[in-house]
């Protein structure tokens, strides 16, 4: 298996033979408003910043190029972004957490989605949705429903995006049931003023490693939107305090791996 991390949570992932695209945030750098300004939403650091905050490593052209499905996590806009929609081809498979984030991604043109289950099955790969939680407490109200998707192959190892979530104890059953071996996390620790951790933060990612202590951990979500919490700095000087450096990596946008 191979792994490009993009930028965000955005990635292309080659596993058994076929190519995913997850989470495509496509756009320019700062062509979409700062997080926290919406209605009802609390405020966010960096307000003055557009977003993305850093450019594509690469040419969109590039990331999707024989891209066979995608894969949306949710439809936050750093996850599902108006350039995704405008580049993808409409013909392409695209994989929906549910039936509401399915119909609004139809409603954007594309003919070819289908709703994760626990058992999708795509050209001989096993494709199992997992829960996840976006936050704690009062803050999901406004966070919404999201998942993590774990993919399965007799040939290859067991690879598990969990997206954006917290620590919780979803995610330790998910690692006991299927023992991935390889693990992508959301780690930035991306919040507002109020509402604690959107997704995980260095001590979660604490809690993960223990969980799987022989996988191998990559960190992602970093340093992309105007709410991020966790510097990619930060993150490496606290893996390296816990002695973890040998089994967590925190990639620039661009770096890949292969497995």
């Amino acid at each position: 298996m191979n792994i490009d991390h993009i930028r965000n949570a955005t990635a292309v992932v080659e596993y058994a033979g076929k190519k995913f695209l997850i989470d495509p945030m496509l756009g320019e750098k700062g062509t979409m408003p700062p997080f926290g300004t919406g209605v009802g939403l609390p405020p966010a650091p960096r307000e003055d910043q557009n977003n993305p905050l850093v450019s594509l490593p690469t040419s969109i052209d590039d990331i999707i190029s024989n891209i066979d499905a995608v894969i949306v996590t949710h439809l936050h806009p750093d996850h599902w972004d108006d350039a995704a929609k405008e580049a993808l081809p409409k013909e392409i498979k695209i994989f929906a957490q549910n039936d509401n984030d399915a119909t609004e991604i139809r409603s954007a043109g594309f003919k070819n989605v289908e709703v994760l289950k626990e058992n999708t099955v795509f050209e001989a790969i096993q494709l199992i949705k997992t829960k996840g939680e976006h936050g704690r407490g009062e803050i999901l109200q406004h966070a919404g429903q999201v998942c993590g998707v774990i993919f399965k192959h007799s040939k290859e190892k067991t690879l598990y995006f969990t997206g954006d979530t917290v620590w919780y104890q979803a995610v330790q059953e998910i690692i006991d049931a299927h023992k991935p071996e390889i693990i992508v996390v959301n780690a930035g620790d991306n919040q507002f003023l109020v509402g604690g951790s959107l997704i995980m933060g260095k001590e979660d990612l604490y809690e993960l490693y223990k969980a799987a202590p022989d996988a191998k951990i990559i960190a992602v979500h970093m340093e992309a939107v105007n709410h991020w919490g966790l510097s990619r700095e930060e993150l490496k000087s606290f893996i390296n305090e816990k002695g973890i450096s040998s089994n967590v990596s925190v990639p620039d946008d661009g770096e890949s791996y292969s497995f």
